[in-house]
């Protein structure tokens, strides 16, 4: 196996001082993975994407990008090292253009913006479409499109996407998922916190479980996906059958 690309060892983490919601938590990601975090609400599940992408910063625990440490860093010094972020709300800029949300997704690239831009524009052809459209005047599947493209404008080694299926149309959804799969094949890594776990499982490499702040089980996304116990606490009884 390959050297972990994301490496979070034993994190305690959270909004209020000497209140952890994250307790102990260790997850990895290796390079060209997606790999899924499911739980309940309120395992932390959301609250381990900030703390990797430097929105919180850990009280104990390491984490470690590309063999460099960045815990406690700052977002702003975490896009460089190649981290994108999607974060579930207020994750496009609703009164700026679709072309002017991808120039202020390249702030920190060295590329030329425009092909950046076409690039985005050939993944995502309805944003081609809607290049000089309202971001705000989008439909829900099609902002989040958007905001991946932007996180995408960086050229990432790890995207980071929190939630990205919640409150779509099942077609939305679907296409979501796909552009997400494409993504990897492309060769970017991908932490997922989905709360579509069936589906999320089904294209992943490996997952882990979240209780309670702490990473309970971990394997390969199939294994989860058909574990009898995993099945009926966080996918549903149906998902035994």
């Amino acid at each position: 196996m390959t050297t972990p690309l994301l490496l979070v060892e034993g994190v305690h983490a959270g909004y209020i001082k000497d209140v952890d919601i994250l307790q102990g938590i260790s997850v990895n990601v290796h390079p060209g993975e997606l790999v899924t975090i499911i739980g309940p609400n309120g395992a932390g599940k959301s609250t381990l994407a900030k703390a990797i992408f430097g929105l919180i910063s850990p009280h104990t625990g390491t984490i470690t990008f590309d063999g460099e440490p960045i815990t406690g860093l700052r977002p702003d010094a975490i896009v460089p090292k190649g981290i994108g972020y999607v974060p579930q709300i207020a994750n496009v800029f609703r009164s700026l253009s679709v072309e002017e949300n991808l120039d202020m997704g390249a702030y920190v690239s060295n590329t030329p913006t425009q092909k950046l831009k076409q690039e985005m524009y050939d993944r995502f052809p309805k944003l081609g479409e809607r290049r000089k459209q309202r971001a705000g005047t989008l439909s829900g599947g099609e902002r989040q499109q958007l905001a991946m493209a932007k996180a995408l404008m960086v050229r990432p080694k790890l995207l980071i996407l929190d939630e990205p299926s919640a409150a779509l149309s099942p077609i939305m959804v679907q296409s979501v998922f796909e552009q997400i799969q494409e993504i990897k094949r492309s060769g970017t890594a991908i932490l997922l916190v989905e709360q579509n776990a069936k589906q999320a499982l089904q294209m992943s490499d490996r997952g882990y479980v979240l209780e309670s702040g702490r990473d309970r089980v971990e394997g390969r996304g199939i294994d989860l996906l058909n574990d009898p116990q995993v099945g009926e606490l966080y996918l549903g009884v149906a998902a035994r059958h």
